[in-house]
């Protein structure tokens, strides 16, 4: 159900991200240390085998994400991905052999989940990286701890999009739409809760609202269609049961979530004030909810209070409060006047239940190694 624009859109990013790794500065190479001694160094050894469990929202990003710093760092990838994805990790593997990576260095294994444990066990699989659920990433995190082998997640997220007075609104509207209702709202870093300052509120939700109905249900074929479906109805099940425990716990419709089929939403967007439970929790489809904060700090408070630390978005001009938040926002990245969007330039990873670890940038070559230090004469 993934519109075809959004799915070339994912393809192209992948090429981006193998380009900027293919020109990238190599900082594994050895690092002379100053000091009195004759050998004076630190290597950086690869761990061996790295096992990669991947969701199906973005099936091909996800993966190579993860994949190409581990293999650049010397490592080999076994791959679990989703049940739904099978055919895409064979073809993630084509394309890596057609493209001259030598034979077994990316192996993608049609397996269910029950058998990651038996893998992540295996002697030779050195560590792990996952991309998932929270409650995923604490079972594979604790079999990687028993075990005593490195591992990575990245996990879920609830991104606040804070909007103040001075913002651009226009522009705001527009990034807040699409980063809620991208890939159907099935994106960890999609903005899911909307802060809107009360001196603003009246002015910009209207343009919001209007924003946010442009997103209509369409052929996921046709280039012009931005939503399209859930991935399974299980996913719009729970979807639906979030919504309704919601609204039982005092949250207010301003537009309300339809199901027009088993997997298909009209998007939804609901009031919520502090304390409702549904902030505890992650919303994985096409369902926003809007908050109002009286100040900077009142909007920074209601920011951090939730168990994700993944990505936030701040609207304003002012320099002053930009570095406000800069300094103050639990999260691993703070976007300034843009949506969360992940770039292969800058380091990728969340705090607190969104996980630890860092993807992407230079510093993602480093993750699955270890520093061995040469110190003699």
């Amino acid at each position: 159900n993934k519109p075809i624009s959004e799915s070339i859109a994912e393809v192209e990013k992948c090429a981006l991200m193998m380009n900027y790794y293919a020109d990238a500065e190599n900082i594994l190479k050895p690092e002379n240390i100053e000091s009195e001694f004759t050998y004076s160094e630190v290597h950086y050894v690869p761990k061996g085998v790295i096992l990669g469990v991947m969701p199906w929202n973005f099936p091909f990003w996800q993966v190579l994400r993860f994949a190409i710093p581990a293999i650049l760092a010397g490592n080999t990838v076994v791959l679990k991905h989703a049940s739904i994805c099978f055919g895409s990790g064979n073809a993630i593997e084509e394309v890596l052999l057609e493209a001259g990576f030598p034979e077994g260095i990316f192996q993608n294994l049609e397996v269910g989940h029950k058998a990651v444990k038996e893998i992540l066990e295996h002697d030779v699989v050195k560590g792990v990286s996952l991309t998932g659920s929270g409650k995923a990433g604490g079972e594979v995190a604790s079999i990687a701890g028993l075990n005593i082998k490195k591992s990575l997640l990245e996990l879920g997220g609830s991104d606040a999009f804070i909007i103040f007075e001075d913002a651009d609104l226009e522009e705001a509207a527009k990034a807040g739409a699409k980063s809620r209702l991208q890939n159907c709202g099935q994106t960890c870093t999609a903005a899911k809760r909307f802060i809107i300052d009360e001196k603003v509120e009246e002015k910009f939700l209207p343009i919001f609202i209007e924003e946010y109905k442009k997103y209509e249900i369409g052929d996921p074929l046709n280039k012009e269609t931005k939503l399209a479906g859930m991935a399974r109805p299980d996913l719009a099940d729970e979807l639906e049961a979030q919504f309704n425990r919601a609204l039982e716990n005092g949250a207010e419709i301003i537009i309300p979530l339809e199901r027009i089929s088993e997997n298909q939403f009209k998007p939804g967007l609901i009031r919520v004030q502090e304390g409702n439970p549904i902030l505890k929790e992650e919303l994985f489809g096409p369902l926003g909810m809007v908050m109002t904060a009286k100040n900077d700090e009142d909007a920074l408070q209601i920011a951090n209070d939730i168990p994700f630390g993944l990505s936030n978005s701040v609207w304003t001009q002012d320099k002053a409060r930009q570095l406000f938040f800069i300094d103050n926002l639990e999260s691993g990245t703070v976007n300034i006047n843009r949506m969360t969007s992940s770039d292969p330039r800058f380091p990728f990873g969340g705090s607190k239940a969104s996980g630890y670890g860092t993807e992407l940038s230079l510093l993602a070559l480093k993750e699955f190694v270890t520093a061995r230090t040469i110190v003699g004469n």
